[in-house]
């Protein structure tokens, strides 16, 4: 496919003055807001970095997943969460071991104000992202509005165009609500703009093509798993496009679901009852050696619900990441069990 062919609506789209005058809008952007425009972020050693695309940070590879810290997901998570507070002290606790990644969105109920909590005094020593997920390009300033306020903050690192928006509106669709962040960025609200998806990855890619976005966060791991659904082989194909077009434009790419929603972390006793314990226990570790052994991928993008999570994870991105023969024979044998599993064969493929 051509990207001459696929290039949709770039030409009409610079046009309306709004994606030739970006630059310009994220410079006023900074004089509006006084966020810096060479903003430093300090890392530690105790994580790996990579080069975030083409935003000029270089962050450690572990993303803080802000969906796992909400109450009407507990289940989906299979643990018990701690208090408000404690979840807030977790966020904090999370930065202090190293991470610099912080990712929410509108529609995770208090998970913004989770995190705006959690990030009071060192807001802008990480990278903020959030979501909008209204399909009406009128109710995006609002909804942008409403997340700065529980963020606690008066500017995002990365506002995205969520994935429910996109499903329900489609890639030309979702480049009306763009336009409507371009404006907002031209006010200081926004730093970057991105684009996220667990399974729409053809219309992602019709809007990441366009070369407008600086990141996309997209569902990326062993197990093919979306949110509520298996990606089938046809989706896959616009999914490494999708990853092939975004490292081509320099963008930020994350990857998210690495554990397969569950499938390869706490959840596996419960998806797959039938699997030796102690090999079980080898799956997260393979599954994040997986995804980092392609060096397009930027970031992960790991939910994190209870306090021993980013124990764990720290813990496993401390060790020797290449990913080895072992890891590749258990995870293939992991998911031969996994994918005839009364879950597993329940759930839709798109």
């Amino acid at each position: 496919m051509k990207t001459s062919e696929t290039n949709m609506d770039r030409r009409d789209f610079l046009k309306t003055g709004v994606g030739a005058t970006a630059g310009v809008a994220a410079l006023s952007a900074v004089k509006a807001h006084g966020v810096p425009s060479d903003k430093k972020i300090t890392t530690t050693d105790a994580i790996p970095t990579r080069t975030f695309g083409k935003t000029g940070h270089d962050l450690p590879v572990l993303g803080y997943g802000g969906a796992a810290i909400v109450d009407h997901w507990e289940e989906l998570y299979a643990v018990k969460l701690q208090d408000y507070e404690s979840r807030a002290k977790m966020v904090r606790y999370a930065y202090d071991q190293g991470v610099r990644f912080f990712d929410t969105a509108r529609v995770y109920a208090e998970s913004e104000g989770i995190m705006g909590n959690g990030l009071k005094g060192i807001r802008d020593n990480v990278y903020l992202a959030t979501k909008v997920a209204v399909s009406n390009p009128a109710q995006v300033r609002a909804s942008v509005e409403k997340s700065l306020s529980e963020l606690q903050t008066d500017y995002v690192d990365c506002m995205q165009v969520h994935s429910p928006a996109i499903e329900a509106v489609g890639a030309e669709g979702g480049m009306k609500i763009y336009e409507e962040l371009e404006k907002l960025r031209s006010e200081g609200m926004i730093r970057f703009i991105g684009l996220t998806t667990h399974a729409a990855f053809e219309e992602v890619f019709k809007m990441l093509d366009t070369g407008s976005f600086d990141q996309v966060l997209l569902a990326r791991g062993y197990i093919h798993r979306g949110y509520t659904n298996m990606i089938s082989h046809p989706n896959l194909e616009w999914r490494e496009k999708c990853i092939t077009r975004a490292h081509e434009l320099g963008m930020g790419i994350v990857a998210m679901k690495v554990m397969g929603a569950n499938l390869l972390g706490r959840g596996s006793a419960s998806y797959v009852a039938d699997y030796d314990k102690a090999e079980r226990k080898k799956l997260p570790g393979a599954a994040i050696r997986y995804v980092l052994d392609d060096e397009r991928i930027s970031m992960l993008n790991i939910g994190m619900s209870v306090t021993a999570d980013v124990n764990d994870n720290l813990k496993l991105l401390k060790s020797n990441l290449t990913f080895s023969e072992a890891d590749r024979m258990l995870l293939a044998d992991y998911s031969r069990v996994a994918y005839v599993s009364d879950y597993v064969k329940s759930l839709n493929v798109v």
